[in-house]
């Protein structure tokens, strides 16, 4: 078994320091209470700037918002020490959204951290929404990848790359038990999705939705929730307010599902359908992506 928890919580803006400690807080609080597992938000670590529009036009953009954008940067973390750190201290399985800075570019990254504190991989959001593309880079294929944990294969996919169905199904053909879905979208909408998806991929769905009061950067309501392989709600949705939602949760009901339904395999159709992913990093440094 495995006692897992999503966070509802939100970034204080343009203060990442402060949201570290309050993500410190909350693993200490759930450690505490025997979680083995944490997942939290879409961009917690860095902010969601919901609202603000960085000064941007097509063609133009103001002085004013370049320095925005700026104040924006310095806040995204260059190296995930800090939360490794929380995860050692916690000794918790983590996972979750910061705002990463490679170069001069940002990603929205989920990171995935061992409970002794090591980093076990990341993902970077393959396609930002809207607006965030203004703010955010494209992730590739290379961060596609599933982690092991002693559950089974963990993996995220972040806010709309869940309405992916090719993405999705990268996702289901690593034979992922535990689908993180960190976001901040906080419409009825997400919960009927995130059930669609525990049952389509027959795996757990642990949803963690940022919750903020309305402020300089937009009010977020919430709506975390963990879903079992069946569909069915066994956590939340939370709304409203911060705080941990927590689940225990049986690894071997997966199999309970692709009793039924397995997308990747009986239900496959493999005489019909071809699925190819380039994994491949693409990069600068040549013509080509680099294979990790």
């Amino acid at each position: 078994m495995l006692r897992a928890a999503v966070l509802q919580a939100g970034s204080i803006p343009w203060d990442t320091p402060a949201t570290l400690d309050k993500l410190r807080r909350y693993a200490l609080d759930a450690a505490a209470q025997g979680v083995e597992l944490l997942v939290f938000p879409e961009a917690l670590i860095g902010g969601y700037p919901k609202g603000l529009d960085f000064g941007a036009r097509v063609g133009s953009r103001t002085a004013d918002g370049r320095a925005q954008f700026r104040r924006y940067a310095e806040g995204a973390l260059t190296s995930f020490d800090e939360i490794g750190a929380i995860s050692r201290e916690a000794k918790l399985w983590m996972t979750g959204g910061v705002i990463e800075r490679d170069g001069g570019t940002l990603y929205c990254t989920a990171t995935y951290h061992a409970p002794d504190g090591t980093l076990q991989g990341k993902h970077r959001k393959v396609m930002p929404t809207a607006m965030e593309r203004l703010i955010w880079g494209f992730g590739d294929g290379s961060t596609l990848k599933a982690m092991p944990t002693p559950w089974g294969n963990m993996a995220a996919a972040i806010c709309w790359e869940n309405y992916m169905p090719q993405l999705r199904l990268s996702i289901y053909s690593q034979n992922v038990v535990l689908y993180c879905a960190p976001t901040v979208d906080e419409r009825e909408t997400w919960q009927p999705s995130m059930r669609h998806i525990a049952v389509e991929g027959s795996c757990f769905v642990l949803s963690a939705v940022q919750h903020t009061e309305a402020g300089e950067w937009g009010a977020i309501n919430g709506g975390s929730v963990i879903v079992n392989p069946m569909g069915e709600v066994i956590a939340g949705p939370l709304r409203g307010q911060e705080g941990l939602l927590i689940a225990d949760i049986d690894p071997g009901q997966t199999l309970e599902g692709k009793f039924d339904l397995d997308v990747v395999g009986h239900y496959a159709g493999p005489d019909l359908f071809q699925f190819r992913v380039n994994t491949a990093r693409q990069s600068v440094e040549s013509g080509e992506g680099i294979d990790q």
